[in-house]
């Protein structure tokens, strides 16, 4: 299985990427994974919602650039489904059951994703209904991966 997490932004603080690093490494046991960065648009404070959009719209043809043609895209959305970890290893199993091997995960900028990514995914995922740093979101969704896969091969992990 090939999964890609396609971010907005650079990791910008130290411990953060020392987290990616020691998810990825984790990970690459159970299968090929990368993190792919786009330039984040320059947001002012006081945006109004038309810019907001603009700047998302400009993101999202950044994104594109680097979504594989192929991939089973999965957006970080708010609106989208909430799963617990087994549900969501399941949801992983399910697209490899299918012959999906090829997922990428697409976690928007500060001000989120446009909608037609949004539109364009075949799952939308809410890891919570809280708020979290972008930056953050990612180390979170690299762990709950790591803990996916801990589940599929009934692996012990803490709870």
């Amino acid at each position: 299985m090939t999964i890609t997490i396609v971010c907005v932004g650079k990791m910008k603080e130290d411990y953060l990427k020392d987290a990616q690093k020691e998810y990825l490494k984790r990970l690459s046991r159970f299968c090929s994974i990368k993190v792919v960065e786009v330039d984040e648009e320059k947001a002012p404070e006081t945006a109004s919602a038309a810019q907001e959009e603009k700047i998302k719209q400009k993101e999202a043809e950044r994104l594109r650039k680097v979504i594989g043609k192929n991939s089973v895209k999965i957006a970080l959305a708010l609106d989208g489904k909430e799963l617990d970890s087994v549900e969501f290893s399941e949801q992983i199993q399910n697209y490899m059951l299918e012959g999906k091997s090829d997922l990428t995960f697409i976690i928007g900028g500060s001000i989120g994703l446009d909608k037609s990514i949004i539109r364009d995914a075949e799952f939308n995922f809410c890891m919570s209904k809280l708020t979290f740093p972008h930056q953050l979101a990612r180390i979170i969704l690299l762990e709950q991966i790591y803990r996916a896969f801990k589940i599929l091969n009934n692996e012990t992990y803490h709870k």
